[in-house]
């Protein structure tokens, strides 16, 4: 005889959640479900939905990293489940961030001398390295202004309209006001002379981009400082420099080593960049470094000493995991300066491949630079057609996520489309996106309306071309569709 039983909500088997035998009806979006379902079944849901994100390799929008080793993955999971902040009980976590600000900052050629301990701080991208450099500029600034009986509830950051909306929001959110030098057209980051002019006894410093985001360009912050220490002469005034090196700082150290735009310039005070950019590290880690500890108020450094023993900390965020430190450590170990260098100059290489094949085309002006941050920007010499976030759309259909934006005053009428060359962008997938970026203005160019609207074009402007009937107009509609599905057909051998 077969033994069986009623099954019950509560059981919990191994099946496919495809036939929905754990889950028979919808799950609520936006409030907590009633009952428990099995793991098996919240997994494959959450993994289902996930399925329509698009792929981080083919998102040349983005500057974060979107691949590592996988010893390193394993080291970031083992790592996971410990809590950053709490330094008495993960000693060796502390020691590995210590290690990374050293390294850090003696890349960034920091004045310091032997045995002498680098000033700095791990953080959650650059956004948060940029709010805790603000703060202590306008804390400085403030002592300064105090010690010498003036007003100082106005102060100001001078920087370009180029920057990265994190200032905007350290201006917003600490009141500081920002003074933006305007772009111009051709001319697409900060220029020194402009930036100066706008300094006055309430700037708390000019902040200066080591890699654009609109364009990839470095901005000249040698010519800054000279300019900066004339009218620091000339006024009495002592305002300093810091460099938003997010993207640019873990670039500029190895392919242009003899560029001065770090501590080597006197001006110079804090530096921030993002590990989770060219640091070659996940999502959520940042870096902010400061020249000695003179240019650290004291004050803004908490000590607490409920998590055990003495512990300083200077963070906007408290509690965080540990992965991104340990992934930052491994990093700086396995590749070391010859490491960083052959990826960084690879990243460049494809970065000439894929400008010149898009020049190539023959449809696109290049809007980047050869020298700055391994990216390739360019907008269409004719968009009286087809237009930038047309293109950038259409290019969704293949995979490929390119971002498309204008620029800021005063260059709005500059659209750009932009690719950021990471680490697992290889020449391969260059050469490719050259070819669907082909593949796209043959598709755009036959489709039904365009088609269409050429005909309307050409009749209006009287081009000699008769007048055609509508079923004539039709019928050659029809034809170029016909064409463009059997040349695809063709050239894919009938394999989706």
């Amino acid at each position: 005889m077969v033994l069986s039983k009623t099954a019950s909500e509560s059981d919990v088997s191994v099946h496919s959640t495809f036939a929905s035998r754990y889950v028979r009806t919808s799950l609520p979006r936006f409030k907590m479900p009633e009952n428990s379902i099995p793991k098996e079944a919240a997994y494959q849901i959450i993994n289902d939905e996930l399925m329509l994100d698009g792929n981080p390799r083919l998102n040349l929008a983005s500057f974060v990293t979107t691949w590592m080793e996988p010893e390193c993955n394993t080291l970031m999971m083992d790592s996971i489940n410990k809590n950053y902040v709490d330094m008495d009980e993960y000693p060796v976590t502390t020691e590995l961030q210590n290690r990374c600000v050293n390294m850090i900052a003696h890349l960034f050629n920091a004045p310091l001398g032997d045995g002498e301990t680098a000033v700095g701080v791990g953080t959650v991208g650059s956004s948060e390295a940029i709010m805790l450099a603000g703060l202590a500029f306008k804390r400085k600034w403030q002592n300064k202004m105090k010690a010498q009986g003036k007003p100082f509830d106005k102060p100001n950051i001078v920087t370009g309209a180029n920057v990265q909306v994190c200032w905007e929001k350290f201006a917003r959110y600490f009141e500081v006001e920002l003074k933006e030098v305007k772009l111009s057209d051709g001319y697409y980051v900060m220029d020194p002379e402009k930036a100066v002019e706008m300094v006055d006894e309430n700037t708390i410093c000019v902040a200066a981009i080591l890699g654009s985001t609109l364009n990839g360009e470095f901005e000249d912050v040698k010519r800054l400082n000279d300019l900066l220490i004339e009218k620091n002469k000339e006024t009495g005034w002592d305002t300093p420099i810091h460099v938003d090196a997010a993207s640019g700082g873990f670039i500029a150290p190895f392919l242009y080593p003899e560029l001065e735009w770090d501590f080597r310039l006197p001006l110079e005070k804090s530096i921030n960049v993002s590990g989770h950019k060219y640091g070659l590290v996940y999502a959520g880690i940042g870096w902010a470094i400061w020249r000695n500890k003179e240019d650290l108020p004291d004050e803004l450094i908490f000590h607490i000493n409920y998590l055990g023993a003495d512990q300083p900390t200077f963070t906007l965020n408290f509690s965080k995991g540990s992965s991104q430190v340990i992934a930052q450590y491994y990093q700086l170990i396995r590749l070391g300066f010859e490491g960083y260098k052959n990826v960084m100059e690879n990243c460049q290489e494809n970065a000439r491949v894929l400008r010149e094949g898009i020049e190539k085309s023959g449809r696109f002006n290049i809007i980047s630079k050869e020298i700055g941050v391994p990216l390739v920007a360019f907008s269409l010499k004719d968009n009286s057609q087809h237009n930038e976030f047309e293109i950038s759309e259409t290019l969704r259909r293949f995979g490929w996520i390119v971002l498309a934006y204008t620029m800021p005053p005063n260059a709005q009428h500059v659209t750009v489309l932009r690719v950021v060359i990471r680490e697992d962008f290889s020449r391969t997938l260059a050469e490719r996106l050259v070819i669907d970026i082909e593949k796209v203005f043959h598709g755009v160019d036959t489709l039904p309306a365009r088609v269409n609207a050429k005909l309307a074009v050409a009749e209006a402007n009287g081009s000699g071309v008769h007048k055609k009937t509508d079923r004539e107009v039709q019928l050659e509609i029809t034809t170029a569709w016909l064409k463009f599905v059997a040349d695809k057909k063709k050239k894919t051998n009938g394999v989706c």
